[in-house]
């Protein structure tokens, strides 16, 4: 059973940082990409980034482009979110999944489809 735990959520002032955390099992955790999703009350959910099973390859939204950073670390089973330069419009609930097939999705990551596992997600609030 594949199981998602995000971790590092929380309230920062705008400008500041934030570093989130997502720990898998149940799965091969090197074989599949991984991305992060949030999502605004109100709001449908957005693409944050996603990651190739290696690491070597990535993709972001445009919102968090040259803020965020995403990466993993495939012997400890987990992956991380790098948010900085925080603004009020990142409140969110952030959540990580884990991609269905062994093959990159390359532009196709943003999509939500492409992703058979999520976590519960994690809060993170932007202030002014």
């Amino acid at each position: 059973q594949v199981q998602l735990v995000e971790s590092g959520g929380g309230l920062v002032q705008a400008g500041g940082s934030l570093r989130l955390s997502c720990a898998a099992s149940g799965r091969t955790f090197s074989r599949y990409a991984m991305g992060w999703f949030r999502q605004a009350p109100g709001k449908e959910r957005e693409f944050v980034a996603a990651i190739s099973r290696s690491g070597g390859s990535t993709l972001y939204g445009d919102s968090v482009k040259g803020r965020f950073t995403i990466s993993r670390d495939n012997a400890k089973n987990t992956m991380d979110l790098q948010m900085n330069s925080l603004n009020v419009e990142d409140t969110a609930v952030y959540s990580c999944a884990q991609a269905g097939s062994i093959y990159w999705c390359g532009s196709a990551c943003s999509q939500s489809a492409v992703y058979h596992y999520w976590g519960q997600g994690t809060q993170v609030t932007v202030s002014s």
